[in-house]
């Protein structure tokens, strides 16, 4: 098997390098689609020999699928620019590669939030299917998006972890939860949704006791309280902006 590194980036210089280093045991060709970075994230990616393009934003979906058209071979590794294979997850995609017959694949993703690997909060395993065909799959939805299959394949599971460095600071998860809000109300409009009263008081304490007591988010400590708080509140953000949504 002969596989393509697709990522894509918009300022990452923060984390693009730990990514570029982490798949050159494996690649056969590293692509990055940047959406015209300022920061140093192009001039990391050339020092690190990697092929890249420039491309505007079409979001997450759209602009992984073009990234995956760019690349040179079809079987492709997806990956985004905060996440890194664990020595694990590495040798056992250089063993999948020696297979006679490849394999579509997918593994855990273990997430690293402000200095803590959270192993609870329905975090973890938080299983993702990132090696596939480009011929036989496309990637679809505005956010959290998903691999959409023209054929059933069989899917293989393999050991290690991806390592997900999502947020360094409190406020970076804020930030991220109100633009993820957003988009998550927007699409529940387009799909002619409405978030009635109910769902707005109720949803933020199922989604907290959810989380934090039965996915067991206590046992990630201080980390998992606040992953868990801020989960509750983009629920009830959610819902809010989907009723003002249909109030406008």
């Amino acid at each position: 098997m002969l596989l393509s590194v697709v990522i894509i980036t918009h300022n990452e210089e923060r984390n693009i390098e730990r990514c570029l280093s982490s798949v050159k045991p494996l690649a056969d060709e590293i692509l990055v689609v940047d959406s015209f970075s300022t920061d140093r994230t192009k001039e990391i990616c050339l020092a690190q020999g990697t092929r890249l393009i420039e491309h505007k934003w079409e979001g997450y979906s759209a602009s992984k699928n073009y990234a995956n058209q760019q690349a040179t071979y079809d079987w492709i590794l997806s990956l985004d620019a905060d996440e890194a294979l664990s020595p694990e997850l590495s040798k056992s995609i250089q063993e999948l590669k020696k297979a006679e017959h490849p394999h579509v694949a997918k593994f855990n993703r273990l997430t690293n939030y402000c200095g803590h690997w959270i192993r609870h909060c329905g975090w973890y395993p938080d299983t993702k299917i990132r090696i596939f065909n480009r011929t036989s799959a496309s990637w679809a939805g505005l956010i959290h998006e998903k691999l959409e299959f023209t054929d059933r394949l069989p899917i293989l599971h393999l050991k290690g972890d991806c390592l997900h460095y999502s947020y360094y600071t409190l406020e970076q998860h804020l930030l991220q939860a109100e633009k993820f809000t957003d988009l998550a109300a927007a699409e529940l409009f387009r799909q002619g949704k409405k978030g009635s009263l109910l769902k707005l008081v109720l949803s933020p304490t199922v989604k907290f006791i959810q989380s934090y007591f039965l996915q067991r988010g206590f046992l990630d400590g201080s980390a998992g309280l606040t992953v868990c708080r801020i989960s509750a509140w983009a629920s009830y953000l959610k819902y809010k902006k989907l009723r003002l949504l249909w109030k406008e």
